[in-house]
Parts: C-alpha cells; sequence; structure tokens
C-alpha cells in the first residue's frame, strides 16, 4: 500500500485578521478628527501624509480604540509567544493616501505586535502588501516565468484581502509590509505598534513601558 507524502508548513508568519473590531461611529470620529492633523510628509510619496506619533491617551477616541484592540493583540499575542500576556499600545498613528499616493516597503522597529485599523475603503489596488524579507533565506536562482503557479512556498509577497472600515489587521512588526499606488479616493487608515508587558526566557525577565 503506498503513502501519502505529507507536506508540512515550517515555521509560518500569522496575520490575523480582526473584522469589525471598530464600530461606525468610533471610525467616523477618528476620520474626522485626525485626517485634517495629518501633516507630516513622507519621503516616499508626496500623495502620504501621517499624523505625528500618538499616545492612546491623547485623545479619547484613541482610548476608545484602545479598548477595543487591546483584547485581540492578546489573542495574537499568544500564537507569537504561547502564552497570554499583558499588551500595551506603545504609539497610534493616522495614515492619509490620496490618488496617486503609495507606501514603500518598511517595517516597525521597537515593538513586537503592529497593526492597522482600516477607516475608510480601499481601493482593491491599494490593499496592504505583505513580502518576504529582502535577501537571508531564497536560493541564489529563482524558477519565475509566465507558467509558474505561485504558491505559499514559492510567493515572493502576499496580498491581503480587501478590508471594511473598522477592521484591523495584526502582524509580527518585523513583518514587511507596503500599499502600491491608490488609484481610488483617499485611503485612512490608523497605524500602531504594541509591546507585551514582559518577556520571561527561564529566568531571564526583561519588562517593558509604553
Amino acid at each position: 500500500m503506498s503513502s501519502i507524502p505529507e507536506v508540512i508548513g515550517l515555521f509560518p508568519t500569522p496575520v490575523m485578521r480582526a473584522p469589525g473590531i471598530l464600530d461606525r461611529d468610533l471610525v467616523i470620529g477618528l476620520v474626522e478628527h485626525f485626517s485634517a492633523s495629518a501633516d507630516v510628509a513622507n519621503n516616499s510619496s508626496n500623495n502620504l501624509s501621517h499624523t505625528a506619533m500618538l499616545h492612546p491617551s491623547d485623545s479619547p477616541l484613541l482610548v476608545d480604540a484602545a479598548k477595543l484592540i487591546t483584547p485581540v493583540l492578546a489573542d495574537f499575542g499568544t500564537l507569537l509567544f504561547g502564552e497570554r500576556l499583558g499588551w500595551s499600545l506603545k504609539e497610534m498613528w493616522v495614515n492619509v493616501l490620496d490618488t496617486g499616493g503609495r507606501q514603500a516597503m518598511h517595517n516597525h522597529a521597537n515593538s513586537f505586535i503592529s497593526g492597522v485599523v482600516y477607516l475608510t475603503p480601499t481601493h482593491p489596488d491599494s490593499r496592504t502588501v505583505f513580502m518576504k524579507s529582502p535577501g537571508g533565506t531564497d536560493f541564489s536562482f529563482k524558477n519565475d516565468h509566465a507558467g509558474v503557479v505561485t504558491g505559499p512556498y514559492n510567493a515572493d509577497k502576499w496580498i491581503s484581502p480587501l478590508p471594511q472600515s473598522g477592521d484591523v489587521a495584526l502582524f509580527p512588526s518585523y513583518l514587511m509590509h507596503a500599499v502600491p499606488p491608490n488609484p481610488g479616493k483617499r485611503r485612512i487608515t490608523l497605524a500602531f505598534n504594541a509591546i507585551p508587558t514582559a518577556l520571561d526566557s527561564w529566568g531571564y525577565r526583561i519588562a517593558f513601558s509604553g
């Protein structure tokens, strides 16, 4: 009797989608309050701007958003660290991507979980794209042509599903990501970085403060 080969997905990287975490009234409030204060220019695109780095305590709207986001942070953190830890939002900021704007490939330093809350509708062509980190793990020569079938083991990028307003996406802060040029209307998101209260490695314990 022949056996069936088994394919094992080794060391997968999680990305969590959490639909409808922020309600409609809170989403509208965040858009109205922060879109006008996104006056920090982005070096990679003239049609992309940001607010200054914010802390939840800077606005009651951010306090309400943080209360809704924190439980899913704990769920996602359990996947990353194997234990349900306390989490705090270290910083938050609003991104305003106008027609033609884009976000270059980047990741987030000095944090463990990063995320984005989609506040306005997203054009299908400007969904968040997650990418393999450049270099280090790939073969020196690739098999890449029109006949190749792309799957999770040979893809260089993954295009996230089309989000709705109020949806949250969480990902490890080291994961490279970008937003392609936006052919649609203004796209507004609330991004954030989070840290656990502490990590313990066999008695070597380090505590973090937000």
